[in-house]
């Protein structure tokens, strides 16, 4: 089973705040690196692993074999980093830190429905924001006049006496 495009979408959304927890180094992809991204994949379902050569060849056989040898689906490659996913085998028994990273697919209605329902609250905090800093402005600010008030006028400046030395 693959995943939904939409899926895909979720998934590289939820991967974005995260940190590479697995690196790949000098010695290439070795079973303990393996065994590492599955333990990783086991603890967090959604995981980033960063590699560290340069032949882009070489990096894009390491994830289909990371995907292949796990049994996980590639979420994403940027450069050296990979986003790779593993639904839990345990479901739901096991908890972990996030919820689960993917949505059930919406329909593109209930997601304009949605959208609408975000921007209706949020003008109405800025609409009820613009009230109370009116009711703030009332109480606190005195009336001020449109014409300055004349500057007072003030003795010239005195100087200090010079000393002699």
């Amino acid at each position: 089973m693959s995943l939904t495009p939409s899926q895909r979408s979720d998934l590289r959304a939820a991967a974005h705040e995260l940190k590479p927890v697995v690196i790949i180094g000098d010695k290439g992809l070795t079973d303990e690196v393996v065994a590492e991204i599955d333990r990783s994949l086991k603890a967090h379902e959604l995981i980033k692993v960063r590699a560290v050569g340069d032949d882009r060849k070489l990096r894009s056989q390491w994830m289909q074999q990371i995907c292949e040898r796990l049994e996980a689906h590639p979420v994403q490659q940027i450069g050296k980093v990979f986003v790779i996913y593993r639904e839990n085998e345990e479901g739901d028994a096991r908890a972990t830190r996030r919820e689960r990273p993917v949505a059930a697919p919406t329909s593109n209605r209930e997601r304009l429905a949605s959208a609408r329902d975000k921007q209706r609250e949020k003008d109405e905090r800025k609409r009820k924001e613009k009230e109370a800093e009116e009711v703030r402005a009332k109480r606190t600010a005195r009336p001020r006049s449109r014409t300055p008030s004349p500057l007072p006028e003030s003795e010239p400046r005195r100087r200090r006496p010079r000393t002699s030395r």
